[in-house]
C-alpha cells in the first residue's frame, strides 16, 4: 500500500505516520518544510518514508503527492492565523484541493481529519472553516471518512504541555468562562487507530466519526487533574468571557499567541463526542486520560533533573 498523508510531521501525523510504517505500507509525507520531518524516516525502513513538499495550497505539489497512491489521510489543520496561514485557506480550500486532486488521481480512500464543533455556520473562524472544509471534501469525494476528535492528548500535545509550563512561572492559572467548558480528550494513539481501523474497513467510507476517550471533563477539572499530576498548588481563577476577549484581543498578536478571540468563541461551547458513530464503532476501547498524563507530565515537576528528556 502507496499512502500519502498530509500535516506528517504534526502532533497526529508522526502516529499515523509510525503505524502506517508498522503495517509495511509505503508512506509519503506531505509537508510544507521536508526538512522538519526527517525525524520521520527512522519510524520505517531504508527509502519506506520519504518527506515531500506539498503545501496545500499548491495545486501541483498537492497533485504530485497524490499521484500513485492508494490512500490519502489530510491531517492538516491550525489553531490560530498567523502568516499566509488563514483558517479558509487551510481548513477549507486546502481540504478541498486534497480531496479533489484525490479524486482525480484515482485515489481508493481519502481520511480528513476534522474537529467535533465543525459547522459551516460555526461563529468561530476555525470551526465555519472545518465545517466549510468537511462540506467541500464531500463534494469532491463523497466516499471520503471524516473523523472528529475532541482535544487530544499525548507527550506532544498543546493543550496539558501548555499548562504544566504556565503552571511552572505563574502562581495562578485562568479559568476562562469560569472554567464550565466540558471536553472528552482522546488519546492521540487511538486516533491514529481510528485511521487505520477506518482505512482497513470499507463499511467507514463516507461516514463521519466524533472521537472522545471515556471521561467527559471541565476545563476546571483538567487543570486541577494537571497540577496534581506535576505536585503544584496553583490559584484557579474565574475568568468571564468579557475580559478574556479583552486579553485574547491583545494576546494574538503575539508570533505564537497563547489564547485568541477565535479559540473563546470555541470554548463557550462544550466539545464532547455526540450519539453518532465513534471509537466503539470502530472497535476501540479508548484509553483513559489519568493512564497517560504520568508518563509526560512528570518532567514539569519541581525538583526534575531531566527536564529536557525526548518524550517522542
Amino acid at each position: 500500500m502507496r499512502a500519502t498523508v498530509f500535516g506528517a510531521s504534526g502532533f497526529i501525523g508522526r502516529y499515523v505516520v509510525r503505524r502506517l510504517a508498522a503495517e509495511g505500507a509505503v508512506v509519503v509525507a506531505a509537508v510544507r518544510h521536508p526538512d522538519a520531518a526527517l525525524f520521520l524516516k527512522p519510524m520505517g525502513n531504508v527509502g519506506q518514508i520519504t518527506p515531500v513538499r506539498a503545501p496545500v495550497g499548491d495545486d501541483q505539489a498537492v497533485a504530485a503527492a497524490v499521484a500513485g497512491s492508494d490512500v490519502v489521510i489530510n491531517l492538516v489543520g491550525i489553531l490560530y492565523e498567523h502568516g499566509t496561514q488563514r483558517f479558509d485557506a487551510v481548513q477549507r480550500d486546502g481540504a478541498e484541493r486534497v480531496a479533489r486532486l484525490a479524486k482525480a488521481a484515482g485515489v481508493g480512500r481519502l481520511i480528513q481529519m476534522s474537529a467535533i464543533g465543525a459547522d459551516a455556520a460555526s461563529k468561530s473562524d476555525y470551526g465555519r472553516s472545518k465545517g466549510q472544509g468537511e462540506q467541500a471534501v464531500r463534494a469532491a469525494f463523497p466516499e471520503a471518512t471524516i473523523l472528529r476528535p475532541s482535544i487530544v492528548f499525548g507527550a506532544e500535545d498543546d493543550f496539558f504541555n501548555r499548562f504544566a509550563a504556565m503552571a511552572k512561572l505563574l502562581p495562578a492559572l485562568p479559568l476562562i468562562g469560569g472554567g464550565h467548558t466540558k471536553f472528552q480528550p482522546v488519546y492521540v494513539d487511538d486516533v491514529a487507530e481510528a485511521v487505520m481501523r477506518a482505512l482497513a474497513d470499507p463499511a467507514t467510507a463516507g461516514r463521519t466519526y466524533e472521537l472522545g476517550g471515556p471521561g467527559v471533563y471541565s476545563f476546571a477539572d483538567l487543570m486541577r487533574m494537571m497540577l496534581a499530576q506535576i505536585g503544584r498548588r496553583r490559584c484557579l481563577v474565574p475568568v468571564p468571557f468579557g475580559i478574556a476577549r479583552a486579553q485574547a484581543w491583545l494576546l494574538e498578536k503575539l508570533p505564537v499567541p497563547p489564547l485568541t478571540r477565535d479559540q473563546l468563541r470555541m470554548l463557550e461551547q462544550d466539545n464532547v463526542a455526540g450519539a453518532g458513530p465513534g471509537l466503539a464503532d470502530l472497535r476501540i476501547r479508548p484509553t483513559a486520560l489519568e493512564a497517560v498524563l504520568p508518563t509526560y507530565l512528570d518532567r514539569y515537576r519541581k525538583g526534575n533533573i531531566f527536564p529536557e528528556r525526548n518524550y517522542r
